[in-house]
C-alpha cells in the first residue's frame, strides 16, 4: 500500500509541474513577454533548492518505482494501455535527459537565467534536431501523464461528468503547446537573421564557460544513457532469476469453472496466471486494486489464501464481498484452488466498486419452499385487488412464521417463496427450525383460511418442501437488485420436493437428509423414493398429511 501511495503522490507531484509547464508553453501564441512572466511565477515555486529538490526526488522516485512495478510482473501480457503507459514512461528518462542538464544543471552551474529566449534559440536555430528530439518528449510526457490520470481518476464519479472537457483539454494543450513554441521560434529566427550580435548575446554564459568544460556536461547525457540502459537490463535479469526460482519453489493449479487447469508458480498472481493463458478477466484499473472487477470466489480455499493486504481489503469492503471472495490481481495462491468470475470480462468502470454476481460461500443448510395451491383459480373468480389483497395476507402470514422460528427469507415468486435456516446456527438446528417453521406455517394458513371463510370458496392450500445440503449463500444478483440467499443442486432438489406435495396431496414433505439432521423420529411416516429431474438417482422423502403432530417427535436441541 505504501509503494502505491509513493508512486501515486510522486506522480502528482510530477504532474502539477508538468500541466503548468506545458501550458507557459502555450503562451507563446500570445506573446513572449507572457511566456517569460509564467516561467518567471514557476521559478519561484519550483526553483532551487527546495522545488528543484522536490522536483528531482519525485521524478526520480516515479521512475524507479516504475521499475520496481515491472519487475513485480510476473507476465509482460497487459491491455494495450498498460503497456503504453510503462513503455511512455520508461522513455521519459533518456529523453528528458538533455532538457534537464541543458537547463536546470547548466543553468546552475554556469550560474545563469536559463530563459525561453536561450531555450528555444537553441532547440530552434542552433540544434533544429534536438528541438524535434524535445518536441516529442514533449509528447511522451503528455501522454505518460494522461495515461496514468484517466486510469487512476476513471474510478471517481465526478470525473465521467468532466470526461468531455478534460479530455479536450489533454489533446488540445500539447498543441498549442508545440504552436507557441513554434511561433516564438521563428521570431527569435527573424531577430537573428536581422541582428548580428544575437547569438553572440544569447550564448555568452555558455560561451564564457569554455567548449571543453561544455562538452564535459553535455557528456553527463551518456553517462545517463548507460545508467538507464543498465538498470531496465538489470530488471529484466532479475525477472529472468525470480522465474527460475520460483520454477523450483513450487507450483500451485488453478482450476477453472470450464474444467481447464492452469499451472503457476507460486507468488504469481490469479489475474497474471489467467493473462499469460490468455484468458479474460476484466480489470478495469490494470490488476492495481483500485477497482473490484477482477473478483473471483474461491470457495474455502479462502483458508490458505495469505489475508488480504490493506489495499484489496478495502477494495473488497466497498462492495460488501463475502470472505470467499479475492481479487484476482491481488491475490497470491500458494497451494491448488478453484476460482469463479464474479463479473463478465466485459466489465467496465461503471461496474468497478458495484456489488453484482454472485458472492457467497459455501455452507450447510436447511433449505425451504413455499407454494400458494390454486392462486390461478384464484385470480380468476376475484378482482385483481382482491388477489392482492388475500395474497398479502398470506406472505403477511408467512414471514411472520419465518420471524418466529429464525428463518430468512430469502426469494419471493409470485405465489411463492424460498426460506434458509440454520444461518446463525448450524444445519442440525436449521433443520428442527425449518420444521418448526413448517408447522406454524400450516397453523397461520389455517387461521387465515377461518378469517377467509367469507371471501374465498375453498380454503387456501399449500404445499411446502424442505431439504438440507450444501449450497453457496450470500448476496446475489443484478446491482439495483441484490438480495441474500442461496444457489446450488441441493436449492434444486427442495424446489422439487415442493412440487411433488401436489402429486402426494400433502402439504408437507422432508427429505431423509432433513430429517436426519432434525432427530426427526420417522416412524410412522410415509416413506418414498422420488426421482428428481436433473439428478442421478432418487432421493428418500417423507410426506406428511398432518404437519402439527411432528412437533412431539422433534428432538430438542
Amino acid at each position: 500500500m505504501w509503494e502505491r501511495r509513493i508512486r501515486m503522490w510522486s506522480g502528482i507531484i510530477v504532474a502539477c509541474y508538468v500541466i503548468p509547464h506545458v501550458i507557459n508553453h502555450a503562451l507563446g501564441l500570445i506573446s513572449y513577454e507572457t511566456m517569460e512572466t509564467m516561467r518567471y511565477g514557476m521559478k519561484v515555486i519550483w526553483g532551487p533548492p527546495i522545488g528543484a529538490t522536490l522536483l528531482a526526488l519525485a521524478f526520480l522516485t516515479h521512475f524507479f518505482s516504475a521499475l520496481i512495478s515491472l519487475y513485480r510482473r510476473s507476465s509482460l501480457r497487459m491491455p494495450l494501455w498498460e503497456a503504453a503507459q510503462i513503455a511512455l514512461g520508461i522513455l521519459i528518462f533518456p529523453m528528458i535527459l538533455i532538457h534537464v542538464i541543458g537547463s536546470g544543471i547548466a543553468g546552475s552551474i554556469i550560474d545563469f537565467d536559463v530563459t525561453y529566449e536561450y531555450m528555444i534559440t537553441v532547440l530552434w536555430i542552433a540544434k533544429p534536431l534536438r528541438g524535434l528530439q524535445q518536441s516529442f518528449m514533449l509528447i511522451i510526457v503528455w501522454g505518460h501523464l494522461w495515461v496514468g490520470l484517466h486510469f487512476w481518476l476513471r474510478l471517481k464519479s465526478w470525473y465521467q461528468k468532466w470526461f468531455t472537457l478534460i479530455y479536450a483539454f489533454a489533446i488540445v494543450t500539447p498543441v498549442l503547446a508545440l504552436l507557441g513554441f513554434a511561433r516564438i521560434g521563428r521570431q527569435l529566427e527573424q531577430t537573428a537573421a536581422n541582428d548580428p550580435a544575437f547569438l553572440t548575446r544569447v550564448f555568452k554564459p555558455v560561451n564564457d564557460y569554455g567548449a571543453e568544460s561544455l562538452s564535459n556536461l553535455l557528456g553527463l547525457e551518456f553517462i545517463g544513457w548507460y545508467v538507464f540502459g543498465g538498470l531496465v537490463i538489470s530488471v529484466f535479469i532479475a525477472r529472468f532469476i525470480r522465474r527460475l526460482y520460483r520454477n523450483r519453489h513450487g507450483i500451485y493449479r488453478l482450476h477453472l469453472t470450464n474444467n481447464m487447469t492452469l499451472r503457476a508458480p507460486v507468488g504469481q498472481t490469479i489475474l497474471e496466471t489467467l493473462r499469460i493463458a490468455g484468458l479474460p478477466l476484466a480489470s478495469v484499473c490494470g490488476g492495481r486494486g483500485r477497482c473490484t472487477t477482477c473478483r473471483v470466489h474461491v470457495g474455502e480455499a479462502y483458508h490458505d489464501l495469505p489475508a488480504p493486504e490493506e489495499l484489496e481489503r478495502k477494495a473488497l469492503i466497498r462492495v460488501n464481498a463475502e470472505p470467499e471472495v479475492r481479487l484476482a490481481c491481488q491475490a497470491r495462491p500458494r497451494r491448488d484452488l478453484s476460482i469463479t468470475p464474479l463479473l463478465p470480462p466485459t466489465a467496465t468502470v461503471r461496474d468497478a466498486n458495484r456489488p453484482g454476481g454472485i458472492q457467497g460461500r459455501e455452507q450447510k443448510i436447511a433449505v425451504m419452499f413455499i407454494d400458494l395451491r390454486g392462486s390461478t383459480k384464484l385470480g380468476e373468480e376475484k378482482l385483481p385487488y382482491d388477489v392482492l389483497f388475500i395474497l398479502n395476507q398470506f406472505f403477511a402470514e408467512m414471514s411472520e412464521a419465518l420471524t418466529e422460528t429464525d428463518g430468512h427469507y430469502a426469494q419471493f415468486s409470485g405465489d411463492g417463496l424460498m426460506a434458509l435456516y440454520g444461518l446463525e446456527t448450524d444445519v442440525d438446528q436449521g433443520c428442527r427450525d425449518a420444521i418448526q417453521g413448517a408447522i406454524a406455517m400450516v397453523d397461520k394458513l389455517a387461521a387465515l383460511n377461518e378469517r377467509l371463510v367469507q371471501e374465498v370458496k375453498e380454503p387456501l392450500r399449500m404445499g411446502i418442501g424442505i431439504h438440507c445440503g450444501e449450497v453457496i449463500v450470500g448476496t446475489m444478483g443484478p446491482p439495483t437488485a441484490q438480495n441474500f440467499s442461496a444457489i446450488g443442486d441441493d436449492v434444486n432438489v427442495t424446489a422439487r420436493l415442493e412440487s411433488l406435495t401436489k402429486e402426494y396431496g400433502v402439504p408437507l414433505i422432508i427429505s431423509k437428509a432433513a430429517a436426519t439432521c432434525a432427530g426427526l423420529d420417522v416412524t410412522g411416516l410415509s416413506q418414498h423414493q422420488a426421482d428428481v429431474r436433473g439428478r442421478d438417482g432418487d432421493i428418500t422423502i417423507y410426506t406428511i398429511a398432518e404437519p402439527d403432530k411432528l412437533i412431539s417427535d422433534l428432538v430438542s436441541s
